[in-house]
């Protein structure tokens, strides 16, 4: 109901894994709500603030890019290029078919 006027009402249709479902079913029934109004939640709080109200972020643990020595490396040197202290090297283009 918004300002004394009921909203009509839409069915929405999402695919998710059954395994998932049931998950969330049995999580959302554990904290005394429906799959409907954690959804209806979930919507109404991103249109009002306009975001995703959670952060969503890649899985980084699983790439040795993101890994804590490597990331110790790379702030090294960025921490020497900035001191005018970088090794740079001239080489010939590569290019690749």
């Amino acid at each position: 109901m918004r300002g004394g006027k009921i909203m009509a009402q839409t069915s929405v249709s999402i695919r998710m894994d059954a395994d998932l479902k049931r998950a969330f079913d049995e999580f959302c029934t554990e904290i005394g709500m429906t799959m409907t109004t954690a959804f209806c939640v979930f919507a109404k709080t991103a249109v009002r603030e306009r975001k995703i109200p959670f952060e969503i972020s890649a899985e980084r643990s699983s790439d040795p890019f993101y890994s804590p020595s490597n990331i110790q490396y790379l702030e090294g040197l960025k921490r020497d290029i900035e001191a005018g202290n970088g090794h740079f090297a001239e080489h010939d283009l590569i290019e690749a078919d």
